[in-house]
């Protein structure tokens, strides 16, 4: 079975959190526009309290896809 990738974007700063939420509409907007269906896990998360980050969990496959076009800040293996 393909692993799955979490893409990453990190946010610091007393604004982080908000920033990271924000970020979230962005990345499900994309997907939207492009008419994504099956890859749609998306989320943000409070680090501590100066950084948070937006993530996008993708196929394996897709990895330099996305990448190129998005510009994750780094990508780790996701485990549910």
């Amino acid at each position: 079975m393909e692993r799955q990738i979490k893409l990453i974007w990190d946010f610091r700063g007393p604004e982080a959190l908000h920033i990271a939420k924000h970020h979230e509409i962005h990345l499900k907007d994309f997907i939207k526009a492009e008419k994504i269906t099956d890859r749609d896990l998306t989320g943000y998360e409070e680090v501590n309290d100066l950084h948070a980050i937006a993530y996008w969990v993708i196929m394996e496959s897709e990895i330099k896809k996305y990448r190129d076009v998005l510009k994750p800040n780094r990508a780790t293996v996701y485990e549910k």
